[in-house]
């Protein structure tokens, strides 16, 4: 397979990726396929080499359960700031799929990862957290170019979630992703489909040598 051909499936990997919430199949992860997107995950750039990131996996059903019920009371708060028309949009949009996805990853920074002296780190202390979030993106496309869904559920409050698993002290649970086998990937996200909100074009985020109005 040619270079050319290999960096086209990446191109389209990106293109296909969705935040996934009512396509979960409820068939269980195939393990040899989490396993290789681990892999892609742990593989991520990280400041100082750091690798501050870590991976709960939450397959127990009441585990989810009781973070279902935590998410939609959070949900629910959202949603008591919201009026009119806005209010029965975001009511039609589905924020999570943690029971259909069968598989939940928590994906945590733990900032003294690498100890004091991080290479880098020195002058933008969010840099470990930045390196979390890379892994999380190569986790994200690694999941759809093995035809797995992945939705990040960002409903509910960090303490809770770290309580819920046991965090240690200090770590910061950045994401619990939903993770599954999906009946399809839709085209068009689902916050563009369900008139929340549109996206920009690449010209309006581009600025050449400043910023320009």
């Amino acid at each position: 397979m040619s270079a050319q051909t290999l960096s086209q499936d990446l191109y389209d990997v990106i293109a296909r990726r969705r935040d996934v919430r009512a396509e979960f199949s409820g068939e269980p992860v195939d393990l040899g396929a989490l396993r290789r997107v681990l892999e892609a995950a742990h593989h991520a750039p990280s400041v100082g080499h750091s690798q501050p990131w870590d991976f709960v996996l939450v397959f127990d059903d009441r585990t989810r359960e009781t973070f279902v019920e935590h998410v939609e009371t959070e949900r629910q708060t959202f949603a008591a700031q919201l009026d009119g028309e806005r209010r029965e949009r975001f009511e039609r949009i589905k924020v999570e799929g943690i029971r259909e996805s069968g598989l939940g990853v928590v994906v945590t920074y733990d900032p003294d990862r690498g100890g004091q002296h991080v290479l880098g780190r020195h002058a933008i202390a969010d840099t470990g957290l930045y390196s979390t979030c890379l892994a999380i993106q190569n986790l994200w496309l690694a999941a759809t170019a093995e035809g797995l869904g992945v939705g990040w559920v960002s409903f509910y409050r960090e303490e809770f979630l770290a309580d819920l698993v046991g965090l240690p002290d200090g770590v910061r649970p950045v994401a619990w992703l939903c993770l599954g086998p999906v009946t399809e990937l839709q085209e068009v996200p689902d916050l563009v489909r369900h008139g929340w909100r549109g996206g920009r074009t690449l010209d309006e985020a581009i600025h050449v040598e400043g910023w320009r109005a």
